[in-house]
């Protein structure tokens, strides 16, 4: 009975398999069956080449067997299904983020900006059109948990109109006991916190590049480069930063990163070290690379590749490990196994747009997410004045996993990948369900060689924070 299993049996394929970076070990990862383990490269090699299922009776194949490694074809196929079937249930009763965006307007003249064609009008008297907005909320998202986020654009810009926007805004999430997060260059955001603290804020997020001028020539003040004057925030926002956390509100420092500014990111590091605020229990980080989204950008060659920028990353974590102490990469999924002692579900869809993610700006126009919003054409309705929505376009972005993509159907990486993001798929590819490929396995392999060793679970059962910080702010710059 047992021989006539054998010869059923196959490779799944779920199996990611590696070399850990710089080491004679391999990984191999399968999402589907929740286990990865490191083997030696005599395995790894059976396992590539399929020699492995010519030996039923060696402890490497029973072990195999056992963890789905190697299994029926038709069982797994059983299993994909289950598993898919809890992935859209679990996301569907899940909470949607939805952004609204009071202008595109901004303060900065930042030199990576992919909203800079975007037309900015004045910011205009918004009572109507918020009004309209929750009222929609109220009808669209009926029964779902959700919160707002204020997006731009900046949202935080001077002036008694622009507070009254922003406190519309609050005054319709107290009433619906929703909580509200703002991305923000910090530039004005001292002189927001009265107001911010009426509201329930789940988070502030404020991005700096780098320490000084670092920051300062890549996010200068607009007014400041167009007078050839005075251009420089960096002491301002961090100003902002303190002055928030001292307020008890929560912050996300981010750091877009190329090759100008990540050799220099251990600056960064330590000094979010000597300020205190890697120990304050409201503060946390994140990362997102530099690239093309909507328009091209004058300086190609300072642009990363995925897996580029985190072998550099890579690199500068081996030379300045203090950089751990202020952001832990991902590297995938790896820094998630090394925090949990497991894996994560698998991933059957990384694009959010329409499923729990909707963004929404002061023209009364509805966009899929943040990756859209703003960009004429990508339009999928209107709430005001009055609702109109396009369900066929809707119902294609609703669509979009890892199943309608053809090129994923029997790719190995697909349940860590997701398919990659919609939006930037459809600006490449004219089509929405083409795949953002993600080298998710060498990134795996990196992020194996960097946590192996490391204290990464100790600390952060030390610096564990609320389970819903895990958001996709600005997921266009997270790729």
């Amino acid at each position: 009975m047992e021989a006539k299993q054998s010869m059923n049996k196959t490779l799944s394929r779920h199996n990611i398999l590696k070399q850990i970076h710089r080491q004679e070990d391999w990984i191999v990862v399968n999402l589907l069956h929740r286990q990865a383990d490191i083997i030696s490269p005599e395995l790894a090699s059976k396992i590539r080449d399929g020699s492995i299922l010519s030996e039923p009776e060696s402890d490497d194949y029973r072990e195999l067997s056992e963890k789905g490694y190697i299994i029926d074809p038709e069982r797994e196929t059983s299993l994909y299904r289950l598993a898919y079937a809890d992935f859209i249930r679990e996301r569907d009763a899940g909470e949607v983020q939805v952004f609204y965006v009071p202008g595109y307007a901004c303060n900065f003249a930042c030199d990576y900006c992919y909203q800079d064609g975007y037309i900015h009008d004045s910011h205009q008297a918004q009572d109507d059109v918020i009004d309209a907005f929750f009222t929609h909320l109220d009808t669209h998202l009926a029964g779902k948990p959700w919160y707002l986020t204020v997006f731009g654009g900046e949202p935080l810009l001077p002036g008694g109109g622009q507070r009254k926007i922003i406190s519309r805004l609050i005054e319709g999430a107290n009433a619906r006991n929703v909580e509200i997060a703002l991305v923000t260059n910090g530039y004005y955001l001292s002189e927001y916190i009265d107001l911010l603290s009426t509201a329930k804020i789940r988070e502030i997020q404020v991005t700096l590049d780098g320490v000084g001028d670092v920051h300062d020539r890549r996010r200068p003040l607009k007014a400041g480069r167009m007078n050839g004057g005075e251009y420089r925030n960096f002491e301002k926002v961090v100003r902002g930063i303190d002055d928030a956390l001292a307020a008890g509100l929560e912050i996300n420092l981010r750091s877009v990163l190329d090759r100008d500014n990540l050799p220099r990111l251990h600056e960064l590091a330590d000094f979010a070290l000597k300020r205190g605020w890697t120990a304050n229990p409201r503060f946390k980080t994140q990362l997102g690379r530099n690239y093309e989204l909507h328009y091209c950008q004058d300086q190609q060659n300072r642009l990363y590749g995925r897996l580029e920028m985190y072998e550099d990353l890579f690199e500068q974590i081996q030379r300045y490990p203090q950089i751990l102490e202020f952001h832990t990469p991902a590297y995938s999924i790896s820094r998630f196994l090394f925090e949990n002692g497991e894996l994560p579900a698998p991933l059957f869809d990384s694009c959010p747009g329409t499923k729990t993610e909707w963004a929404y700006d002061y023209t009364g126009q509805i966009y899929s997410c943040t990756a859209t919003v703003g960009k004429d054409g990508e339009q999928l309705g209107r709430f005001y004045p009055h609702t109109d929505l396009d369900h066929d376009r809707i119902a294609d972005w609703e669509d979009r996993d890892v199943l309608s993509i053809s090129a994923c159907r029997d790719c190995s990486l697909q349940l860590a990948c997701g398919g990659g993001c919609g939006s930037v798929a459809y600006n490449r590819e004219g089509n929405l369900h083409a795949p953002d490929c993600r080298p998710v396995d060498g990134l795996i392999s990196m992020g194996v060689a960097l946590y192996q060793d490391a204290d990464i679970h100790e600390r952060t059962e030390e610096k564990r924070k609320d389970p819903k910080e895990n958001l996709h702010f600005n997921e266009v710059q997270l790729q």
